[in-house]
């Protein structure tokens, strides 16, 4: 007898194959997010040695024109004062190098990197969290915590590549990461708004902004 299978980010058990050609992915008939199988996650020391293969120089320029949609939002919001959180950090912080440059309050978490929990115990005006969201095994236990340690009127700033029609999943590299473990959609998004009390949503390309 097989086992249920339910959405790791709405629960619900309307899953249905989605991809089983070397990577076996689901898709859920309620958020419509997209995820890979558990069966096929890897372990905690093979993830690690996955991000320590990104070649993230933070004085790259391609890379800082990579993330500038976050730091250009970040500068338009919120004051250099104002508490920042990059969770997610991960082996080159570039976002907080880019507006540390620029005189932003702004601390580091990453649960491989820069396990500090204390900062976890903290609240902050901003949060950034760049090519991470699709790592999230437990995608609602993460965007729950995220939520909590947002001050009021506080903003969830994502970068991270959305699935729709148009892109062909067969030949997709993004999902070919075995660490990529959940995909968004727009109606993903939606559903995540609506479902964790965000008082607002915009997604403009990669660039995916919560409002608290």
């Amino acid at each position: 007898m097989n086992r249920r299978i339910n959405c790791p980010l709405c629960s619900s058990n309307d899953v249905r194959l989605f991809y089983d050609r070397k990577h076996l992915f689901y898709s859920c008939g309620c958020c419509r997010g997209i995820f890979r199988a558990e069966s096929t996650y890897v372990g905690d020391d093979a993830e690690r040695s996955r991000y320590e293969e990104h070649n993230n120089d933070v004085f790259d320029e391609r890379y800082q024109q990579f993330v500038s949609p976050i730091t250009s939002s970040v500068m338009r919001d919120f004051e250099p004062h104002h508490r920042g959180l990059d969770f997610g950090a991960g082996t080159g912080p570039v976002i907080s190098k880019m507006l540390e440059d620029r005189g932003y309050d702004i601390v580091q978490y990453d649960p491989f990197f820069a396990n500090d929990k204390a900062l976890l115990e903290e609240r902050y005006h901003y949060i950034v969290c760049c090519e991470v969201m699709e790592h999230f095994q437990q995608p609602l236990r993460e965007f729950e915590l995220l939520r909590g340690l947002l001050l009021p009127k506080g903003k969830l700033y994502c970068m991270t590549n959305l699935y729709d029609k148009s892109v062909d999943f067969h030949s997709w590299n993004y999902k070919n990461d075995p660490t990529h473990v959940f995909i968004y959609r727009e109606r993903t998004l939606e559903w995540m708004e609506e479902a964790l009390g965000f008082s607002g949503l915009t997604a403009e390309g990669r660039l995916i902004v919560f409002d608290r």
